[in-house]
């Protein structure tokens, strides 16, 4: 716990930076400071929590007359919080439970005062001297609070809007509040507070929000490395066990799926992020707590069941239509073959099935086909539009446009991954189909280029094209958020065939030497004016964005498997450090705090759906993993260090391992991984074509189980 700073990353190089959160893990109350970044000297107020992406922070209260101050004496953990206003010199301190928390204000004078609001439309009412009621509107729903004050307050209600304020005073000294909230009734708001906070304790509370905080980044111990990257490896843990969260109530939750109130035994998740979170955070959760995992299944499903679509971003609120793709499929087909039974794969394989054939493709929408989706089924990708040609599908969005190559090559991705799953089913029509849909991604492999290249809907190749640049805002004409040397190797369900496209092994291994030194070709502020998302810039190579996360790895495919331990080591240090500027980028909801995790544990999923990993170069002498079954899965690097960053050897459960990769039954039943690390690379380990990674086209997982 003493390793954790939540503040890390919390000024952003260009997009949003993270946030001093505090939260139990997979909690329903969730908060921050509301401000710009740690670098805004004054605080706005403090939610009572935060609903999920792209929602509003509910309620809100601040001490004073609830005008923004100057805040010093800041103290962040994951389970606590504490700030002095400097003017006031009112002290105001936060911890939580899981549906519930509690604010202690210090007032230094005679009288105290603070606002409680309503962040949007919404109602506050202060009764019995203490007891504070309300709700708040957004999205379609509605969340409740129930909070008791410490002491016999008065209040003045103002209304500004659709939003009520409610000026408390009381006599100075502390003055405590504990709350409840629900997305179920006022009642439920009060149960949970009875629940989980019956009487009054604050520094109960937080050893308790501490000791749960202790339990679940014990789940991995590391020995070795330095205080900084001790740091930043359980700072990323940390991160990685916000989402999803569980908004059960006594066992009923509302579904803003179907906007019924749900009794169900099982746990119901919402808030996922599956673009951004299906590549490493998924995959880490799988690995530490398959039960729950399955449950976080098992509510996609039945939001599936709900409201008749497969969701991607499942926020509280209902299905969000953002980014493209149709990740559960991954998802769901990397927790099968790993292992995890408990959620009914018939269901979620038709929700997947449907989302592919007969809903719409096209990025931020969601809804059914349109001709566009009819050209994909029959051609075999998305057509971009001529320069200067203007869009004729009122359906397309405006700002995102067709982002034709990302939107073929995340369906060719997503379909392989419910062509294994139809396999396991006993589908082989389907399985025939997705197989087919799988090799989309090689109708828009330009191979005089190399790259990934889009097409127009008579195929012949968008031209003039800068692959580089050309697009628009995120080259959202032809990609997004990343360019096309990115997403050119966005094909992890077939890189066998992404290097045979490019004349073999060796040229692949020369293309991807090539992507971390090919120059930007023009100013970097000119660039990042474009592709702000795109950051942390290697050559082309973007650290900042969640496509590029296995890219290293791919050396791990063209047999000179230290050249990933070398980048990663290099990326590593340079983009991930213990400061406020220390994430590369969006850090999306755990999706990249998870990249981090693995890969400073030396292990990657680089194929979400195939259950193996990929070796790298752990930055700790000792890693061991504290297993949901009671076992551990230890990992030694002899000698590693900043310089002994290469494996020399591997043994696998006491066996010589002349490969680069291991399959996840080798860690899901304990073991030992033991790596012999050295300064200079050992160019044999791994360069054997057959003891390459398993290539997904040409397998099919349960082979590795």
């Amino acid at each position: 716990m003493e390793y954790v700073d939540p503040t890390i990353g919390n000024v952003g190089l260009l997009l949003a930076p993270t946030r001093p959160a505090v939260y139990l893990p997979h909690s329903m109350v969730r908060m921050y400071p509301l401000r710009e970044d740690a670098l805004d000297v004054r605080i706005q107020a403090f939610p009572l929590t935060i609903s999920s992406h792209r929602d509003k922070e509910l309620f809100s209260i601040m001490p004073g007359d609830g005008k923004p101050a100057v805040y010093d004496q800041e103290v962040t953990t994951p389970y606590y919080y504490s700030t002095r206003f400097s003017a006031s010199g009112v002290t105001t301190e936060f911890t939580t439970a899981e549906r519930s928390g509690y604010f202690r204000f210090t007032f230094p004078h005679s009288k105290a005062s603070l606002v409680l609001a309503n962040r949007v439309a919404g109602d506050l009412t202060l009764h019995d001297g203490n007891v504070v009621e309300g709700e708040e509107q957004f999205s379609g729903m509605k969340a409740y609070v129930y909070g008791v004050f410490s002491k016999q307050v008065a209040s003045t209600a103002d209304r500004t809007g659709t939003r009520q304020h409610l000026l408390i005073t009381a006599d100075g000294g502390v003055l405590e509040f504990r709350y409840g909230v629900s997305f179920i009734s006022t009642e439920q708001a009060k149960s949970n507070l009875l629940h989980e906070i019956p009487s009054p304790g604050f520094d109960a509370v937080k050893t308790a929000a501490k000791d749960r905080w202790n339990s679940t980044l014990g789940r991995i111990a590391v020995e070795g490395g330095t205080e900084a990257q001790r740091r930043v490896f359980y700072t990323a843990l940390y991160r990685s066990s916000e989402r999803m969260i569980d908004i059960t109530e006594d066992g009923r939750y509302y579904s803003g799926f179907d906007h019924q109130v749900h009794t169900d035994p099982r746990p119901f998740y919402v808030d996922n992020w599956l673009w951004d979170t299906y590549h490493a955070l998924e995959p880490l959760q799988i690995l530490l707590n398959p039960e729950m995992e399955a449950d976080k299944l098992q509510s996609y499903v039945r939001m599936y069941q709900q409201a008749g679509i497969m969701p991607t971003f499942a926020l509280v609120s209902g299905p969000y239509a953002c980014m493209n793709g149709n990740h559960s499929a991954p998802w769901f087909a990397d927790a099968w073959f790993k292992g995890i039974r408990n959620f009914d794969l018939a269901t979620a394989y038709e929700g997947v099935r449907k989302r592919s054939l007969e809903t719409t493709l096209l990025p931020w929408r969601l809804g059914p086909k349109t001709p566009l989706d009819d050209f994909y089924a029959e051609h075999g990708y998305m057509p971009a539009l001529r320069p200067g040609q203007k869009e004729t599908y009122p359906q397309v969005h405006p700002f995102e446009k067709r982002q034709p190559v990302p939107v073929t090559l995340e369906n060719s991705f997503d379909d392989w991954s419910i062509a294994q799953i139809a396999r396991t089913l006993n589908k082989p029509d389907d399985e025939k189909l997705f197989l087919k849909r799988a090799a989309n991604y090689k109708n828009l492999f330009r191979e005089e280029k190399e790259l990934m290249w889009p097409k127009d809907d008579a195929g012949h190749w968008i031209e003039p094209l800068d692959p580089k640049f050309d697009g628009g805002m995120g080259g959202r004409d032809y990609y997004d958020e990343n360019n096309g040397y990115t997403y050119t190797w966005d094909v992890g369900h077939d890189y066998a065939g992404l290097f045979s496209m490019m004349g073999g092994v060796e040229k692949a291994e020369a293309n991807l030497d090539q992507l971390f030194r090919e120059p930007l070709g023009r100013q970097k502020y000119e660039f990042q004016a474009k592709f702000p998302d795109s950051t942390s810039m290697i050559g082309q190579f973007s650290m900042g964005n969640e496509p590029s996360f296995a890219i290293p790895y791919i050396y791990d495919r063209v047999g000179a498997p230290w050249k990933a331990q070398e980048r990663i080591r290099m990326l590593l240090n340079a983009f991930f450090t213990d400061t406020l500027q220390g994430i590369p980028g969006d850090e999306d909801g755990g999706g990249m705090s998870a990249f981090v995790v693995f890969s400073m544990m030396g292990f990657y999923p680089v194929t979400p759906g195939i259950p193996a990993y990929d070796i790298v170069s752990p930055v700790f002498d000792k890693i061991t993993i504290h297993l949901s079954n009671g076992k551990d899965f230890v990992i030694t690097a002899r000698d590693s260090s900043r310089q002994n960053k290469y494996v020399q050897k591997i043994v696998l459960n006491g066996k010589p391992l002349n490969q680069v990769w291991f399959r996840h039954a080798d860690i899901a039943q304990g073991g030992t991984l033991d790596l012999t690390m050295g300064d200079t690379p050992n160019k044999e380990l791994g360069s054997n074509p057959q003891s390459f990674p398993p290539d997904s086209m040409s397998v099919h997982p349960e082979d590795y189980r």
